[in-house]
């Protein structure tokens, strides 16, 4: 398994997440790239998805298929 270099990354948290920071973070600055993380383990593993599979993955989220 290759590892991606996430360094360049710009993790956001969602304004929703509320004070315990109980989410998980979300880069979308990566050319190609999205990836997601543990707000709680910012240096742990994260896990990474192609814009069209995150977009698709929100539509599902926003339309109740998930």
């Amino acid at each position: 398994m290759t590892s991606l270099d996430l360094s360049g990354a710009e993790f956001r948290t969602s304004s929703l997440s509320g004070a315990n920071n109980n989410c998980v973070e979300v880069a979308t600055n990566l050319p190609g790239l999205v990836a997601v993380r543990d707000s709680k383990d910012p240096s742990g593993p994260a896990l990474t998805f192609s814009p069209a599979a995150w977009d698709d993955f929100l539509s599902s989220i926003c339309t109740g298929k998930i």
